[in-house]
């Protein structure tokens, strides 16, 4: 873990209110897939709260570049990141989180609802781009189909690779998308899709709310704790 400078490239809308923000670094970052990073607009104050925040990786190890992805609110850290311009240069402290995919594991599991699917692009992109035969399961959950972010890119990996099934959900309107369900992450729903999680490396990101109420479905699906690999998302 160290403090580095990167260099903004450009951003990318993901939804209407959710952006990916892409940087170049200024030396070789080495990180595991899963991991996150500390941004840190105020270098003279790191305990800033307001300006000094974590977001997750969302691409893959292998890409020169690095890229985090946020909802924008009407926070002071998203105003800052939304005022970044062609070559600007910010702080970063990476990389940070024990939450990783390594090579070996050979079937893994998500359950991820909304920005949570950050790390899990990074792990998925990389899985893809070393093609590795690892078996993905991924369930996602979002309010409507327009806060589905990463669906293009999440699509294209499941057309290139015959391992990874993706189950997208949402939980405030009935789908248009007959590939979309409605309804919540739930026991119900994984048994209906006939998905064995017990066998499975599972990987739970979000609030920690949301990532306490999959923890106790993994415990109902018979899931190893230590199998059980978790970060939670504060004051993102």
């Amino acid at each position: 873990m160290k403090n580095i400078k990167v260099k903004f490239i450009e951003k990318i809308q993901r939804t209407p209110t959710v952006i990916s923000f892409r940087f170049l670094p200024s030396e070789k970052l080495n990180f595991l897939p899963g991991q996150f990073l500390q941004v840190i607009f105020d270098e003279n104050n790191t305990l800033d709260k307001d300006l000094n925040k974590y977001l997750s990786f969302s691409s893959s190890p292998t890409k020169e570049y690095i890229e985090v992805t946020k909802r924008i609110s009407e926070s002071a850290f998203s105003k800052k990141l939304l005022g970044l311009t062609a070559n600007d240069e910010i702080l970063i402290k990476a990389p940070l989180g024990n939450s990783v995919f390594i090579d070996s594991y050979k079937s893994v599991g998500f359950l991820i609802g909304g920005i949570g699917i950050t790390p899990v692009i990074s792990i998925i992109e990389y899985i893809c781009g070393k093609k590795l035969d690892t078996d993905v399961l991924l369930f996602y959950s979002n309010r409507t189909e327009h806060d589905i972010a990463f669906k293009d890119e999440l699509s294209d990996w499941q057309k290139l690779n015959k391992n990874i099934k993706i189950i997208y959900t949402v939980t405030e309107c009935a789908p248009k998308n007959m590939k979309c369900i409605f309804g919540r992450i739930d026991k119900k729903l994984i048994s209906s899709e006939k998905c064995d999680l017990s066998s499975r490396i599972i990987f739970i990101f979000g609030p920690p709310v949301m990532v306490k109420a999959m923890q106790n479905l993994c415990m109902d699906c018979s899931c190893k704790k230590e199998n059980v690999k978790i970060e939670h998302f504060i004051g993102y």
